[in-house]
Order: structure tokens, then sequence, then C-alpha cells
């Protein structure tokens, strides 16, 4: 009997996935840096409140005038527009601030990992990654290493924290930790 082996087809299979990972990454970034300045600091205050579909669409289309036409047809621009002039410089600027509102978080970080409390009232937020990176990335939900909680009190952030996620790696920790 005649033993196949899978791993030259696994592997050629993975050498496709990983080939089509990367150029459409690339592609992507092309589509980015074809836009104007203008229209790349309008499109990285939007891409967090944008689905996958609705910002490869944007980029897709030909002209500066048909990408705006789009903004508008899907209500990103009316929804950026409404935020307050402090909130709208805050975005575009990359960093966030007492008094923002929970609207414009969206637009600077994106949508939170997890979010507790009585929304409208009193919440947090939870992201992953560092504060530092959530502008230019948005939430990095396999991100390990570090989390900012935001407070909101009546839909506006009151404060926020970096923090270090504790190490599960021992399971006995918990349980000593819950004894002492």
């Amino acid at each position: 009997m005649r033993r196949v082996s899978i791993r030259p087809r696994f592997y050629r299979s993975l050498g496709v996935l990983l080939t089509l990972a990367v150029l459409t990454g690339c592609a992507y970034d092309q589509a980015v840096n074809r836009l104007s300045p203008e229209e790349r600091n309008a499109f990285q205050a939007y891409r967090k409140v944008m689905h996958g579909l609705q910002a490869r669409t944007y980029l897709s289309k030909p002209s500066a005038s048909e990408r705006s036409a789009y903004l508008r047809e899907i209500g990103i621009q009316q929804r950026f527009a409404a935020l307050e002039p402090q909130d709208r410089e805050s975005v575009l600027n990359g960093y966030i601030r007492k008094g923002m509102s929970a609207e414009a978080l969206h637009f600077l970080w994106g949508t939170p990992q997890y979010t507790s409390g009585s929304a409208g009232e009193w919440e947090y937020w939870l992201y992953s990654g560092y504060a530092s990176d959530l502008w230019e990335y948005g939430n990095r939900y396999g991100e390990a290493s570090s989390q900012v909680r935001v407070y909101l009190v009546d839909n506006q952030v009151e404060w926020w924290s970096q923090e270090m996620p504790e190490s599960h790696d021992d399971p006995g920790d918990h349980e000593r930790s819950m004894r002492q």
C-alpha cells in the first residue's frame, strides 16, 4: 500500500494563501496611497466606523467626487459632521480627551472589544492594544500585551487607563490570589 503525504499539498496551499494575503494588503495600501493627502486624512478618520466592504468600495471609486458621494450615501460624512468641533479635531489629530463623545471615540479607536455598564449613563469600554497605536490601527482584537479601559459618563469620556492584562500562565495564580 502506497502512503500519500499531504504535506507538499498543504505547504503549497499555505503558500498560495499567504501570497494572496500579502497581495491583498499591498493592494489596499496602494489604494490608500493613491488618495490625496486630504482624502487620506479623512479616510483615517472614517475607516474605523466603516465595515470592510464599505472601505473597499470607497477605495475602489475612481474619483474624489465619487468617493465623497459614497461617504454621503452611507451616512459617514453626516455622522462625522454632527460631532462637536473639538471632537472632530481630536479624531483628526488622533488623541482621546476628557469630554469626548462616545460617537467620537468610535471614530477615533473603532468598536471596543468589550463594554460594560449602563449604556448612556455610565459604562466602560475595553480596547486591546496600546493607546498610542489605537488611532492608527483601531482595536487590536488579538493583541494581548496591553489594554485600554475608557470610562464614560453620560456618553462622554471621563477617564481612561492603560493596563497590562493579567498573565494566566499558571492556573494556580488565580486560586492563590483568592486565598490571600
